[in-house]
């Protein structure tokens, strides 16, 4: 287990490339028109700690090992749920250790500072978010759930 320094993307522009990198490679790549630099483009966005969206990105060593997105929206079907853990992504090498836990709470803590009531996300492992204290709340198909944490 390691304790990786998590830092708000805004404050380290020089990682955005690779944190980009990251998340596209673990969802996107799949993605007809999808790209790094699109990616790295929509991170921009994630200029302020202060509101949505937000970007952590956990480093080992000055070296990002993970990332976890706080987003408006991140469903066409539920729209009226927000805002949304979005893009959690460890790298392979760091899995298991703690990052994922560490980066996920985390946001947790921004959103509730924030003043969110709840934090929506959906996933297909809802057995590490439940060890972090979410709850399941819909199971649209089988092997994928939309979970939430209740913050307030």
């Amino acid at each position: 287990m390691i304790t990786p320094a998590i830092h708000h993307l805004c404050d380290l522009p020089q990682h955005r490339l690779a944190v980009a990198s990251l998340i596209h490679h673990e969802f996107w790549t799949e993605v007809a028109g999808a790209s790094v630099q699109g990616m790295h483009d929509r991170l921009g966005q994630a200029a302020s700690p202060d509101r949505v969206p937000l970007c952590l990105v956990a480093l080992h060593e000055g070296q990002p090992i993970g990332v976890v997105n706080l987003v408006d929206n991140d469903d066409d079907d539920h729209t009226d749920w927000h805002p949304w853990l979005a893009g959690m992504v460890v790298a392979g090498e760091w899995r298991g250790q703690g990052v994922g836990s560490a980066l996920v709470l985390a946001l947790v803590g921004h959103a509730r500072r924030l003043g969110f009531e709840r934090l929506w996300f959906g996933t297909d492992g809802p057995g590490f978010y439940e060890r972090l204290g979410a709850v399941r709340h819909l199971q649209p198909r089988e092997g994928f759930w939309f979970m939430r944490f209740d913050l307030a």
